[in-house]
């Protein structure tokens, strides 16, 4: 069958009148994503408003306006669902769409092979998010709340518990040891009507090999903006803290404060991205001061001052 199972079929049918609609806004945040990723700023409802998107009162208006202006093969095209379809399933980005309840209407390609999840029965029309309490513990109850409100809600290092995936059996093996995500949720309204939200996980980093060291590190790109503790990250993976030291240089390459360093500087950067901030509130914004160390490593690193590096940034 066309559908091959990906959409719920109950919930496909009544939404199928809202397919231009789920594209368009599609569309429109997939451009505002990669354009503000690559300036190193994780969208915001405030950035999706200035790319188009306009959210109205209560979150529920879309500005169709630039959809009006579309050319009509592109018209057509929104206009087929069969092709529509395609583009969501075989977009290289794993996305789950999820109905009103929680309950999940959509898994995409990328997302079943990024799980190792052998048939989309494993998800769709069974798995509520809302419900579930490993997404309650790691996304927040009020942030739910919000994505099944309607609105737009972003998650930056949303820590993939794949290792509660496969106990609850619903993976064919472990895929990855551990996986850091930006986890990107918008809004589907037809009118007022909300229709589902749609997510977006892009990874940004993925280990396999050793378990613990890949908890590891999973550990510190969550907790990056903590003070480093190199006992304390012993004592998560059950090693001494010497022993822990060498395994991590090991796999890893870095030594275990070389690799918050690291993730530090990463945050660093990307915050001077963000034309809003001072340079010293970009350093602030990470838990650090901007005439300390790692200013030193800021320099050494990227051969120029963080003021340097925002004026090279805007001139591409």
């Amino acid at each position: 069958m066309f559908f091959n199972g990906n959409f719920a079929g109950k919930h496909f049918k009544s939404y199928t009148k809202s397919f231009a609609i789920l594209f368009f806004t599609f569309y429109l945040h997939t451009i505002l994503y990669i354009r503000i990723r690559c300036a190193g700023i994780i969208p915001s409802s405030e950035a999706t408003a200035k790319w188009g998107v306009k959210a109205g009162k209560g979150g529920k208006k879309i500005n169709t306006k630039d959809f009006k202006n579309l050319a009509e093969p592109f018209k057509a095209f929104i206009g087929n669902r069969e092709l529509v379809y395609q583009l969501l399933d075989l977009h290289p980005t794993p996305i789950e769409a999820f109905a009103p309840d929680g309950i999940a209407i959509f898994i995409n390609r990328a997302c079943l092979e990024l799980n190792n999840i052998p048939d989309v029965g494993f998800v769709v029309g069974q798995y509520n998010v809302k419900t579930d309490p490993m997404m309650i513990r790691i996304l927040g109850q009020d942030n739910l709340d919000k994505v099944f409100r309607g609105e737009t809600w972003s998650f930056s290092g949303f820590p993939a518990p794949i290792q509660e995936v496969v106990d609850r059996g619903i993976t064919d093996g472990k895929p990855f040891e551990a996986a850091t995500m930006d986890l990107y949720c918008f809004p589907i309204w037809d009118g007022d009507i909300f229709v589902c939200t749609i997510c977006f996980f892009y990874v940004n980093n993925m280990y396999q090999g050793r378990s613990d060291m890949a908890k590891a590190r999973e550990y510190i790109e969550v907790h990056w903006h903590d003070e480093f503790d190199v006992d304390n990250l012993a004592h998560t993976v059950n090693l001494s803290k010497r022993h822990f030291q060498r395994i991590f240089k090991e796999v890893s390459g870095y030594t275990p404060i070389e690799f918050y360093r690291k993730i530090k500087l990463e945050k660093i950067q990307e915050k001077l991205l963000d034309g809003n901030l001072s340079v010293e509130q970009a350093f602030d914004a990470c838990g650090v001061g901007s005439r300390g160390t790692y200013l030193n490593l800021f320099k050494e690193k990227f051969k120029m001052t963080p003021s340097e590096y925002r004026k090279t940034h805007k001139k591409k």
